[in-house]
């Protein structure tokens, strides 16, 4: 029975060195059941959205440019594992993924999200060819599994935002306790999945790894989930842009999604509700520290949770300014036809505010989705929008916290709670 899942993201696997400290870890674990789900290596992600629009809006040969790229960075990671001694049946297996891609790159009729997660999602099945490869090398057994077998998505229209049928997805995972050996490691893709009938990919959105990992957490009933980042724990905010960061040692889940929802990029936000509803404890652990404690959240609420303020920054952003053109007020009627449309166009609002007669929201810039939000409402709507924006949020805020981001920033909305302040800024 798998009783551990280990998440390990493109960060922990973005060279050869990073493997062989990824094959330390788990090689201190490897009897304790475990079930490894591993994302694409580095920023492989970056490099296949920039072929595929290579393929799509250019021509063949820049497209190959950026495959052989792709093909490149993963030869030296191979180079770097394994020398002259690479296994030949390897090699062909490696090889045979590289083709089935450009294959898939070259199909260019297909709709953009549809063919997007027919290619991405090598990223993943590469990365974890390579590992499982590395495991034995090591003397490390591992069962490779294909997440796109076990994660089913609940239809074959929302490509890009899958999101799972938890029925069949749940009876086809749990077969896998009683198919587990003591002692073998499994080993499976964060991010992607598949349709019912095994004919199309799908994946869990951007940085979507967090949510597999929860996924099969909740289908095995395991006992706990950890997350291999390379930062000490869950800090209340970006070591990367701001100083004296401090680590949340133990916060509950409640406070989990609500620093996911806010942009806190250490944890996916669909990552909890799988959890919480089986109470199983998530951790949050460095790779380059594995002695340090890491941040653990659960279901225990202590006093002090809050004390510690976080900030969060999401960079390129578009506010959205949404009015009636007849004058009318923005009541449910016109929200649900404004928020209808952001479904069927997958677009996440990370910053809501409404007046009488104005809806603004905050979304993660995409050009596509913003033609098609302007052309669904323009008829009855006037829409404007500023794009390059950052969203400022500052949980449990405190009086001037604040000044320092925003000082001498053009401030665009403000909007406060009791727990939460956050800025929309130039």
């Amino acid at each position: 029975m798998v009783k551990k899942i280990f998440k390990f993201g493109g960060a922990s696997v973005k060279d050869a060195d990073a493997v062989r400290n990824l094959a330390d870890i788990v090689s201190q674990h490897k009897n304790e059941d475990i079930m490894l789900v591993v994302s694409a290596m580095g920023k492989t992600t970056n490099m296949l959205e920039k072929a595929l629009a290579n393929f799509r809006e250019h021509d063949g040969n820049l497209g190959m440019e950026a495959l052989h790229e792709v093909i490149a960075f993963h030869d030296g990671i191979i180079n770097g594992l394994f020398g002259e001694d690479a296994n030949s049946e390897f090699g062909e297996n490696i090889a045979g993924l590289f083709i089935e891609l450009w294959e898939k790159l070259q199909k260019t009729e297909d709709p953009y999200d549809y063919q997007y997660d027919q290619t991405v999602c090598y990223g993943e099945l590469i990365s974890t060819s390579i590992i499982q490869e590395y495991l034995s090398k090591c003397d490390i057994p591992a069962r490779w599994l294909d997440a796109r077998k076990y994660v089913i998505a609940e239809d074959d229209t929302h490509y890009r935002a899958a999101n799972p049928d938890w029925d069949e997805t749940r009876l086809r995972i749990s077969k896998l306790n009683d198919e587990h050996i003591r002692g073998i490691v499994c080993l499976t893709q964060g991010f992607i999945g598949g349709t019912a009938d095994g004919k199309h990919s799908v994946t869990l959105g951007r940085e979507g790894s967090d949510f597999t990992a929860a996924i099969f957490a909740n289908c095995l009933d395991a006992e706990e989930v950890t997350i291999w980042k390379d930062v000490d724990g869950l800090l209340n905010a970006d070591p990367k842009r701001f100083a004296d960061t401090v680590q949340l040692p133990h916060i509950p889940y409640s406070e989990a999604i609500e620093l996911a929802f806010y942009g806190a990029s250490i944890i996916h936000p669909k990552t909890i509700k799988p959890l919480q509803n089986k109470g199983i404890t998530l951790k949050v652990q460095s790779f380059l520290h594995p002695d340090h404690e890491p941040t653990v959240i659960d279901g225990n609420h202590r006093k002090n949770d809050e004390s510690v303020p976080s900030f969060i920054v999401k960079d390129n952003q578009t506010l959205v300014s949404i009015s009636p053109r007849d004058y009318s007020f923005m009541d449910e009627r016109n929200l649900k036809t404004i928020f209808a449309v952001c479904t069927d166009l997958n677009i996440h609002a990370n910053m809501i505010q409404t007046s009488a007669l104005m809806l603004s929201f905050c979304f993660d810039s995409d050009k596509a989705k913003l033609r098609q939000l302007m052309a669904c409402l323009t008829n009855d709507f006037s829409v404007k929008y500023n794009e390059g924006l950052q969203l400022f949020t500052i949980r449990h805020y405190q009086d001037g916290l604040e000044n320092d981001f925003v000082k001498g920033r053009k401030i665009l909305v403000k909007q406060s709670s009791r727990s939460t302040l956050q800025f929309v800024l130039s």
